[in-house]
């Protein structure tokens, strides 16, 4: 079975009307993140495509929780361009209390940041680099977040965690693990992911990677 995937990026929301809408990108092309995955250019094509032939808006979410929708996008406003993922979408700012709060902090830039959630249709790893090339995203929601980069991942960050459940929820934003994934590695460590079923050939040595290089990241 998929997992939904998440990725924050470090581009910022760029304009927040008094009614609720707003501006940005949710996701920019060639930028090799934190996570050493990139994401090309078309990877949203088919799924803007089919969004468009269904009529529906893409859910806009409250840092990617899916009982906390807060507002959505049109197909027809969503595209690709040179960048990214161009979004125009909107808060409902008068009927859902958390949109009116999410609001006020977009527009103040306490919040700034967008990161979309997707199944991965297609990628390519490069072995010698380490890096995946996402090609072919199916988009199912996109989030307002706090936080636009990986801030997590950093010595003190892993320092200040006292208990299982945040390390879960260290290795799953920092990370970029599943839920399964992180309490499977809080647990029993590396072997056991190494051990497990339905892990991805390279999620040990993303591990590693994500904890040998204890930086913020730089965009």
């Amino acid at each position: 079975m998929k997992e939904i995937q998440r990725k924050q990026v470090a581009f910022k929301v760029t304009s927040t009307g008094e009614d609720g809408k707003f501006s940005g990108y949710a996701s920019v092309f060639n930028n090799l993140d934190s996570y050493k995955e990139i994401v090309a250019p078309g990877a949203f094509a088919e799924s803007l495509a089919r969004l468009k032939a269904s009529g529906d808006p893409l859910p806009v979410l409250w840092q990617h929780r899916s009982g906390e929708p807060i507002g959505g996008s049109a197909a027809g406003e969503m595209s690709e361009d040179e960048h990214g993922l161009k979004v125009d979408g909107f808060l409902l700012v008068n009927e859902i209390p958390r949109a009116k709060e999410a609001h006020a902090l977009l527009k103040r830039r306490v919040v700034r940041g967008l990161s979309i959630g997707y199944y991965v249709e297609d990628s390519s790893y490069n072995e010698k680099e380490r890096i995946t090339t996402l090609k072919k995203l199916d988009l199912v929601e996109y989030s307002v977040v706090t936080f636009p980069a990986n801030v997590l991942a950093t010595v003190d960050a892993v320092k200040s965690l006292d208990s299982i459940r945040e390390f879960e929820d260290f290795l799953r934003d920092a990370g970029g693990f599943s839920r399964q994934q992180a309490k499977t590695i809080a647990s029993g460590g590396w072997r056991a992911l190494s051990e497990a079923r339905d892990v991805p050939d390279d999620a040990a040595s993303k591990c590693a990677d994500m904890i040998r290089n204890f930086k913020i990241p730089t965009f």
